[in-house]
């Protein structure tokens, strides 16, 4: 179990300070899969790169199990269990995808072949590739997460990992994230706007202006956005053929 409580984050730029989060409060169960969503801008990346250790907290707490890891680096949290997906993996030209997986997986005892069919790859394809400029952005999405799944993460977080990947991908990757869930003990936390992603959630948790605007199931979450796209009169205008100086109605 993961908490956030009363977490802040304030960032100081050309003498100016700006508050991206305001006492955040979230408990994030074990074997569960939390989607956090909202506007841009609304904080959900700091949330993210906070729980990493990425970016520091100017105030609260962050409990993992029963260990405050709030002051502990990168590499603590890693060897504590809590790994980080970017929106846009790295490629490692010279390195192989098993030795790859391998120095993800240390002490750890993990097939190598049974992981990239997890996340939807073929081992004879893929084990002796170099991770280099031939492969596919969902490629590359899948082979990270293989790496989180060779690491037995306690919580894995996800920032929108269905950036700059085609529709072939991204359906696939929904089916890796399913997999995960279903087969290893890992909190999954995934940043998203995708509609898909979110009907994988046990609970979506909407981040507004740094704060923590609500906590739901996707189908209440789905339900209210699908409503306030019916009340717009703009859009329904437009879908109607258009006319200039319709008002919102939301």
């Amino acid at each position: 179990m993961l908490k956030m409580m009363n977490v802040n984050v304030t960032l100081t730029g050309n003498n100016d300070k700006a508050e991206i989060l305001k006492e955040i409060s979230l408990t994030l169960e074990n074997n569960k899969i939390y989607v956090i969503t909202g506007p841009n801008g609304g904080g959900k990346s700091t949330i993210a790169k906070s729980i990493m250790g990425i970016i520091p907290i100017n105030g609260g707490q962050i409990i993992l199990d029963d260990t405050d890891i709030t002051d502990k680096n990168i590499t603590e949290r890693a060897q504590l269990g809590i790994g980080y997906a970017f929106q846009t993996p790295a490629r490692f030209k010279g390195l192989k995808v098993k030795e790859m997986l391998d120095l993800a997986a240390g002490e750890n005892k993990v097939d190598n072949c049974q992981i990239l069919y997890d996340v939807g790859l073929c081992a004879q394809d893929y084990l002796d590739r170099e991770i280099d400029s031939t492969f596919s952005g969902g490629e590359l999405k899948r082979i990270e997460i293989a790496s989180i799944l060779a690491r037995k993460l306690k919580v894995a977080v996800f920032d929108e990992p269905e950036a700059g990947i085609d529709l072939w991908s991204f359906h696939r990757l929904t089916e890796t994230f399913e997999k995960m869930h279903q087969k290893y003990d890992t909190t999954i936390v995934i940043i998203s706007h995708q509609e898909r992603i979110l009907k994988l959630a046990d609970e979506v948790i909407l981040i507004e202006d740094g704060t923590v605007g609500k906590i739901t199931s996707h189908e209440e979450f789905l339900k209210e956005i699908a409503h306030l796209d019916s009340d717009c009169n703009c859009r329904n205008d437009c879908i109607k053929g258009g006319t200039q100086g319709a008002e919102c109605g939301r």
